[in-house]
């Protein structure tokens, strides 16, 4: 029995369906696997944005400590230079004033005054005599404040270079601070930098898994599109062999009922006998026996 047209067309609608569908569930396949790509690529761009907004806040908070540090190196060393200034005048007041330094000591001329007062204070003099221990005090009271002055610079010189130690010190320590401090901050820099590019590239691999997840789920739609017309034009060939089965059953059943017919007139004409079936078609016909 040969196969009609519709129905090698029907057969050629289903083979149609197999690579169609395998298409569709390979290209679902794809699209779940570049989806979970893009959002493990998009979640690690996140993490990385996170950790550079942080690395940039320590940068620029190790940034303001350098500043911070430098500008009190500055203020010190400006102080060291202010105190060597006056050091250096100083010396130069000590060394006017040494050479007026008289022969005595201090302390053997403050021995001479606190010798004449109690003199003066225990002893009965006349008049003269009395003029004449004061003038000698007053005299050794004048060298006595030179070696005042001089024994004040000295201290006075002394102590600013001790200050100026210190300065040093804190300046230096000050400036080992900053070294150090720089040194992180250009590590957290450097780190911030790495961190951008490998966030640029990240973005740029998550765009594209992006941009290949948007051409899968458009060739999906499109095989999509095709399964629809495939699947439509099935059941659109499948009414109509229906049609064509059903108005051939009732062809055949028109002829075999004629058949039947015929067959029954003319056993009614031969006086023979019909059977219940034969009897029906006729009495629907409007035939009788008397006909």
């Amino acid at each position: 029995m040969s196969t009609s047209p519709k129905n090698r067309l029907l057969t050629d609608l289903y083979e149609k369906l197999t690579p169609l569908n395998e298409q569709k569930n390979l290209l679902e396949t794809q699209m779940n696997d570049l989806a979970v790509k893009r959002d493990t690529l998009n979640g690690k761009f996140r993490d990385l944005r996170d950790e550079i907004e942080q690395l940039r806040d320590d940068r620029n908070e190790i940034n303001e400590k350098v500043r911070e540090l430098k500008q009190e190196r500055s203020r010190l060393t400006a102080k060291t230079k202010e105190k060597a200034e006056e050091i250096r005048k100083l010396c130069q007041d000590r060394k006017e004033l040494s050479g007026k330094r008289p022969p005595r000591s201090h302390l053997s001329l403050q021995e001479e005054v606190d010798s004449i007062d109690w003199e003066i204070q225990t002893t009965s003099h006349t008049l003269e005599e009395d003029n004449e221990l004061v003038g000698k005090v007053k005299q050794l009271e004048v060298q006595l404040d030179i070696h005042r002055k001089y024994e004040h610079l000295v201290k006075r010189i002394r102590d600013l270079r001790a200050e100026v130690t210190r300065h040093k010190t804190v300046s230096e320590s000050c400036h080992q601070a900053l070294t150090a401090k720089a040194r992180v901050g250009q590590e957290t820099h450097a780190r911030m930098l790495a961190r951008i590019e490998e966030g640029r590239k990240t973005k740029t691999e998550a765009d594209d898994m992006h941009r290949r997840f948007l051409e899968a789920k458009q060739k999906a739609m499109l095989v999509n599109e095709k399964l629809t017309n495939v699947s439509n034009e099935i059941k659109r060939l499948q009414g109509e062999i229906r049609e064509e089965q059903q108005k051939g059953r009732k062809q055949d059943e028109d002829a075999l009922r004629q058949s039947l017919e015929e067959k029954a007139r003319e056993k009614l004409k031969r006086g023979e006998k019909l059977s219940w079936q034969e009897f029906q078609l006729l009495s629907e016909k409007g035939l009788t026996t008397q006909d």
